[in-house]
Formats: C-alpha cells, sequence, structure tokens
C-alpha cells in the first residue's frame, strides 16, 4: 500500500511540474488538472509514472497528457533527438533531409507538421506529405529523394487511442544497428526545454502527386502476367481500407494494373482515426472484415480485401469450394504470394537462377519446401519487417529479391521499397485471383493445390497476455525456463531440433550444438518434432504478452480433405499446449 502511494505522489510532483511549467500549452495543462483532481488516480499513474521510451522501433502509446503517453512534447522530444543524430552523423553533407508521412489518426496530421518544423529548426530540409499516406509509399520516397532518414506517424492496427511514431534510415528501412542505439541516446538526452519549435518555411516542401505517380508506376512493373489481368479485368474485387490510408493509393494502383471492377466499402471510405465501423482496424481479426464481406455476398464477388490504416498489411477473403466466405490467414497469405510469384516467374522463364525469398523464423515452413522444391534460395530472419529489409540490403548486388513475408499479414514483392508494403500486395492479389479465375479456379483452390503439391501446414498463434511488472516478471520468468529446460517432445513426438536464438545455438536431440548465424541474439526459443511440429516462443517487444506460435505439418490429397486436416491439427494444437504448460 505504502509503495502504492509513494507511486502516486511521484506522479502527481511530476504532473505538477508540468502545470508550473510555461513549456506545456493550454490545453495539455487542463488535461494534467483534470487527471490531478481525479478521485481515481489511475489514469494520472499511468500516464505519469515512467517515460515513454523511444525504442528501436521508435514510439507507439496511448495519446493524453503525460510522460507516459503520446503526445506533441514526446513526439517532439523523439524529433530532436533524430535531428541532433543526423546532424552528427552526416556532419559532411551541405544539406541533410528527411521525409515525413501520417497516417488517418486523430493527431497525426498535427505531429507531423510539428516534426517538420522541429526538423526545419534543426536546418533539415523536410519533404512532408499533403495528406495522409501509406506506410511504404514513405520508405518509398526517401530512396526516390535521396533522403538520409524519414518518419511517419502512425499506429499501425493498434486501437483508435494509440499512435505512434516510426523512424527510417537513408536505405528506406526502419533504423537498424548501430543507428537505432544511437538515435536511443540521443532522444534520451533531450527534454522538452531542449526543442527547437519553429523553424524555416523554405526548408518544408509539401509532396504528394508527383511521389504518388512515380511509386504507382514502380509498384506496376511487378505484374508477372498482364495479358491474364486483361482477358479477366472484370474480376470483382471488393477492398477496405479500414478509414486509413489504403484509399489514397489502392484503388488507383488497381486501376491502373487494369482491373475494372473494383467495389470499395463506401462507409470504411472515409478517413476517420476513430475508426467507427470496426472494434478494431485490423485485418488481422476476421471482424474487420465484416462489411467487405457483406458487400461481397450482395455481388457474388471473387475476393476481399483490406488494408490497416497505414496500409502496410493486409488482410483477405475468398469463398472455399461450398462457395462460404473464409479468411486466408498470415501464413496462408505469405506462402500464396511466394508460390504465385516463383510459380509463374519460372513458367515465363524470368528466373536468372539469382533470386531469393526471405521469410521471418515464425512462419510456416511450408514457405522453405516450396522453395526447396524450386531450386529458390531462401532466408530466414527475426520477426519484423526490419530485418527482411536488412537481408534486401545485405544482397543488393549481389542476389535479385522477389518477394518475402510474415505471418503478421505483411508482405512486400519488391525492393524499390524496403517496408510491408499493401499497395503492391493487393494489385499481386488481384493478380493471383485473375490468374486463379483464367485456369476456372478461385483463390481457395490454388491454396488447396499448394497443399496437394507441396504437404498441409497449419498454423496458430496463442498470446498470453500479462500486465504490469508482475506480468513481465512471469513472461521473464517463463522464458527463462524455456531456455534452461527445453522441451523433449510435442504432442508426444520427440523433438529432434531445438533452436535458441538468446545463445545462438541450435541443439540436437543429443544435446550437440551448432551455431545459428544472425544479426544478434533475440529472446526467442524454437522446437521442431520429428513429425514437422514446430513451436516458436517469444515475448512480445511492443504488448506485454508471451506469444506461441505453433505449426503442424500433414498430408491431403484433395479439397475435401482440408477440413478433417484442419479438425485434426486443432487436436494437436491441444495437446502441444500441455507440452508447453499453458
Amino acid at each position: 500500500m505504502s509503495n502504492n502511494i509513494e507511486l502516486i505522489e511521484k506522479c502527481e510532483q511530476t504532473a505538477r511540474q508540468w502545470l508550473k511549467s510555461p513549456l506545456y500549452d493550454d490545453a495539455t495543462k487542463a488535461g494534467v488538472q483534470r487527471m490531478l483532481e481525479a478521485e481515481d488516480k489511475t489514469e494520472l499513474i499511468d500516464s505519469f509514472y515512467q517515460t515513454l521510451e523511444f525504442g528501436t522501433g521508435g514510439l507507439r502509446g496511448i495519446m493524453g497528457p503525460g510522460t507516459n503517453r503520446i503526445n506533441i512534447y514526446t513526439v517532439g522530444a523523439a524529433t530532436q533527438g533524430l535531428a541532433n543524430y543526423l546532424n552528427k552523423n552526416f556532419s559532411q553533407l551541405a544539406q541533410i533531409s528527411v521525409v515525413i508521412g501520417y497516417d488517418c489518426r486523430n493527431n497525426s496530421d498535427v505531429f507531423a507538421r510539428a516534426c517538420a518544423e522541429i526538423f526545419a529548426a534543426n536546418g533539415i530540409k523536410v519533404y512532408l506529405f499533403e495528406n495522409m499516406r501509406p506506410t511504404p509509399e514513405i520508405s518509398f520516397a526517401i530512396r526516390h529523394f535521396h533522403c538520409q532518414s524519414g518518419i511517419i506517424l502512425t499506429a499501425s492496427h493498434n486501437p483508435r487511442e494509440y499512435n505512434g511514431y516510426k523512424a527510417y534510415w537513408d536505405d528506406g528501412a526502419q533504423v537498424l544497428a548501430p543507428h537505432d542505439t544511437g538515435i536511443i541516446e540521443e532522444v534520451n538526452k533531450v527534454s522538452v526545454a531542449d526543442i527547437k519549435w519553429d523553424g524555416p518555411d523554405e526548408l518544408i516542401n509539401i509532396i504528394g502527386q508527383e511521389v504518388d505517380n512515380a511509386y504507382l508506376d514502380q509498384v506496376k512493373t511487378l505484374s508477372i502476367d498482364p495479358e491474364c489481368i486483361h482477358r479477366q479485368k472484370d474480376l470483382k474485387i471488393v477492398y477496405t481500407p479500414l478509414h486509413g490510408t489504403g484509399m489514397m493509393l489502392i484503388p488507383q494502383s488497381l486501376k491502373l494494373w487494369g482491373f475494372e471492377n473494383v467495389h470499395c466499402v463506401p462507409k470504411q471510405m472515409v478517413k476517420d482515426g476513430n475508426f467507427p465501423t470496426v472494434v478494431s482496424p485490423n485485418p488481422e481479426n476476421g471482424e474487420a472484415l465484416t462489411m467487405a464481406i457483406d458487400l461481397a455476398q450482395k455481388i457474388d464477388g471473387d475476393i476481399v480485401m483490406a488494408s490497416d490504416p497505414d496500409a502496410d498489411r493486409v488482410g483477405m477473403a475468398c469463398k472455399n469450394d461450398k462457395g462460404q466466405w473464409v479468411l486466408i490467414n498470415g501464413h496462408q497469405t505469405c506462402m500464396i504470394f511466394l508460390y504465385y510469384i516463383i510459380r509463374n516467374r519460372i513458367a515465363q522463364g524470368k528466373m536468372k537462377g539469382n533470386e531469393f525469398i526471405v521469410k521471418t523464423i515464425v512462419t510456416t515452413e511450408l514457405i522453405k519446401t516450396i522453395a526447396d522444391k524450386n531450386g529458390i534460395e531462401m532466408f530466414d530472419c527475426y520477426t519484423g519487417f526490419k530485418w527482411i529489409a536488412r537481408v534486401i540490403g545485405d544482397m543488393e548486388g549481389k542476389k535479385q529479391y522477389i518477394g518475402g513475408g510474415e505471418e503478421s499479414y505483411g508482405f512486400l514483392a519488391e525492393d524499390f521499397v524496403r517496408d510491408k508494403d499493401a499497395v503492391s500486395a493487393c494489385s499481386l492479389l488481384a493478380e493471383i485471383c485473375a490468374w486463379a479465375k483464367d485456369q476456372g479456379k478461385t483463390l481457395y483452390d490454388i491454396l488447396m493445390d499448394i497443399y496437394k503439391e507441396y504437404g498441409f501446414s497449419y498454423n496458430k498463434a496463442i498470446n498470453l497476455v500479462r500486465p504490469g511488472k508482475s506480468g513481465a516478471d512471469e513472461i521473464k520468468a517463463m522464458m527463462e525456463k524455456y531456455h534452461s529446460t527445453p522441451l523433449k517432445e510435442l504432442a508426444g513426438s520427440p523433438v529432434t531440433l531445438t533452436k535458441d536464438f538468446k545463445q545462438l545455438k541450435a541443439f540436437d536431440a543429443q544435446g550437440n550444438a551448432t551455431p545459428i548465424t544472425m544479426p544478434q541474439t533475440s529472446d526467442v526459443i524454437q522446437w521442431f518434432a520429428q513429425n514437422g511440429t514446430k513451436v516458436s516462443v517469444r515475448p512480445s517487444g511492443t504488448e506485454p504478452k508471451i506469444k506461441f506460435y505453433l505449426e503442424v505439418r500433414g498430408t491431403i490429397q484433395s479439397a475435401d480433405e482440408y477440413e478433417d486436416a484442419v479438425a485434426q491439427a486443432e487436436k494437436k494444437f491441444k495437446d502441444i499446449e500441455l507440452s508447453l504448460g499453458i
């Protein structure tokens, strides 16, 4: 109890400093005063008990006044720190430049303008988008303008009360070592009094359609079979941007590719940071696609696609062999994209022998089976698209990247962008559906073809949420136990390989160790069983949860066997959970 009183007193002390300071605006002070006067001190504690940390992925948090909230001051301090780092790191350049983008969220445009002013006040040239734009276009624009860095104000698919700040480097990829820790050090040095707020207007350049056109022209080059699109130009596509940035470019891209029958969900083609038509603006959740599927049923559509608020992830639904609309999960999404790219590049004689693909270590192993059988090199990397971008960068000039993705609904078909891209993914998905329809098939039929040819695989993700300090301690203890006493079996099948990324060592069943080549250690452990079962465990880097990724393998000879195979997989998952003790 005394600890709680001390915490409240500490938070009240910090809050009163905000009230006294001339550095904070009246609206912020009014919000702080309201929290101080409230009988329930929960909001006050949550807002002031710590300083929101600028991590390797930037900032993400709930909006509002306070040191632990996303607001003009926490965003401003991050920008001042990044500006300081850029000025130190690129001191030899006559002019340093950055790109700034933002999504549909409440305050994103306000934060973006403030960031532009701060960069300009630090002598840095700014390319600021005139309106919201997809995250992948910001990555593209950094390379297009030969900038040294870029930021986007977005909280991706998080709930409406969140916002965030993602930083990119001169290659258009999210910042990696050593610059990530260098930027963090600079941000941690900044106080609100250090922020330079008012920059000269001549250093702020407003950009828009010219960049859109250059980007969309590049995206169009990814089409592998434009003739099948011409034959199937009336493919009935239903698309929703979930109130976000996808509405700016995805319908336009589909039209440029040759699709003439695109139906957008009207109520969700409205820019709105409150996301009024969904519980959560996350295309990974089936609920978010409800309105799109309703529209598809009315018009007898061929495919449903949805992008998240910053248009880097794509979710999809299609009709199964019974005509029912079903969701395609992230593993299946990534697999379908790579299967199509590999198969059709081979069929058209476009392979030169130096191609490679990338997936994250928690994404289905069936992709590796497809790659191996087609003689395509595949790289595994850590979770997060910055690691896929790192592989692309390492291979630049040596090998040809043709696609990569992760189970969390992110895919990238190109190397002129260095982050996941729903604009190109939606365009390519429409082409895959056109190619399928050309053969009298659906996207579901293509998925079944993959399973028949390469084997059946099914995946499940389990998130155990453990909030607060006690939750963090519990997660840490669970991970330590898994590292120190690795599993011997998974649902009765012997574990034949353990990969411990904290040690960067792989162990066979006899305990013999071999090194794992990765850029750095990570708190992840994986087990591979004799029957093809795979389990990956890692704590979340952004939320108070521990994540389990389960995969079971099998075979099916026809689509009729699919539902039974899924049911058998679900039973295995329950047994695997017992093996894991969850």
